[in-house]
């Protein structure tokens, strides 16, 4: 076994910023110098030639790439996931499932026990869909839609062996409330596709609820007299809100905006990326709906978008580089909030000595050098 040196790299910190310096690791983890020192094993040597090492990035909610869907419900679709993601620099991914019936639910959740990724980390699912408003279902199918059931989310937990991270939900609809509370503390409760008002989504805040499913997009937009979830959002400190950087979904002035609102601490960067992504332009399917892509985008036969068709490593560049967001603030949105959310920064999330070995060498223009996951070279 070899032990890893970087070299002449500029390491983005637990403080959230750039240094340079060297970067150590051994087996699957990152060590200290004086460890790394110590170890009488064969060294290998990385040239970063100047350009920057950061931890690997987190999808936490995205449904599928490289032709593959979560919702395709086996673990073959999920194995090819993991591969694509783990090529473009995703080193954990929590797919999302859609709007669809309890059957297919409960066949994901099976699948995702039969995965033994060699790509991306399977960190879990996301569960973004079937308790949702139908007036703000977006890019979802309105057949499959139905109030938040205990029953049923107990049933598809238990078959995953506990793989649900995140449970997305609309707070007004019926039963909501007595969900939120039940459920606190054991997944994160995400708010989306909803019709809430203000008060409505920090009675979500205050019972438990603590994050808001791709901001600005499905749900009341934000007025000045009817300020609705995107203020409470930004008023319940406790709320961390995804943002998806695709140069689509969401207008560069509105970005900027939305970190100085919540800054960067609070922003989760993801990518809602459809089977389309990796894939050239043409006819897909998503949840049981035909869509349309053409470059950046993904649509529905009426000209709803329909998730995006970019990676979450390509959201980093579009947001650093077209929106004018730090890359600092970027990385620490696409790798330590999102670890953060899902309750794996013990372990994943830094470059801090003890966590897995997962990192990615960017040269200066933010192009994917190299990839390294739990120690391995990819």
């Amino acid at each position: 076994m070899r032990k890893f040196r970087i070299l002449n790299g500029q390491i983005f910190d637990e403080k959230g910023s750039f240094h340079e310096d060297s970067l150590y690791f051994f087996g699957e983890r990152i060590v200290t110098g004086e460890e790394y020192r110590a170890l009488e094993v064969p060294e290998e040597t990385v040239d970063a030639d100047g350009g920057y090492v950061v931890p690997g990035f987190t999808d936490i909610h995205f449904h599928g790439c490289a032709g593959y869907d979560c919702c395709d419900g086996t673990a073959e679709a999920l194995r090819e996931i993991a591969r694509y993601e783990l090529s473009r620099g995703i080193t954990s991914i929590t797919p999302a499932t859609m709007t669809v019936s309890e059957e297919k639910l409960m066949q994901i959740a099976r699948a995702v026990r039969e995965v033994q990724a060699d790509g991306a980390t399977l960190q879990g699912l996301y569960m973004e869909g079937p308790f949702i408003s139908e007036k703000k279902k977006g890019a979802q199918k309105a057949d499959d839609i139905r109030k938040p059931d205990l029953a049923l989310f107990g049933r598809l937990q238990e078959a995953s062996g506990g793989a649900f991270k995140t449970v997305a939900l609309a707070p007004e609809t019926e039963g909501a409330m007595e969900f939120i509370w039940a459920l606190s503390g054991s997944v994160t409760l995400s708010l989306a596709h909803m019709t809430a008002d203000y008060e409505t989504v920090c009675e979500a805040f205050r019972n438990g609820a603590s994050q808001i499913t791709h901001l600005y997009n499905a749900m009341p937009p934000l007025s000045h007299r009817e300020p609705g979830p995107i203020a409470a959002a930004a008023d319940f400190e406790g709320c961390r809100a995804e943002l998806i950087c695709d140069g689509v979904h969401i207008h560069p002035a509105v970005v900027r905006a939305t970190f100085r609102l919540f800054g960067d601490d609070r922003i989760i960067l993801i990518s809602d990326s459809m089977r389309a992504t990796g894939m050239p332009d043409g006819e897909y399917e998503l949840g049981g709906q035909r869509v349309f892509v053409k470059g950046r985008r993904a649509l529905l036969a009426d000209g709803t978008l329909a998730g995006s068709v970019t990676d979450l490593a390509d959201c980093v560049r579009v947001a650093v580089k077209e929106m004018g967001i730090p890359l600092t603030s970027a990385v620490k949105c696409a790798a330590v909030n999102p670890a953060k959310a899902i309750g794996i920064y013990g372990e994943y999330g830094s470059l801090t000595a003890g966590k897995y070995a997962d990192l990615l060498i960017l040269d200066r223009n933010l192009e994917l050098k190299e990839v390294f996951r739990h120690g391995g070279r990819n």
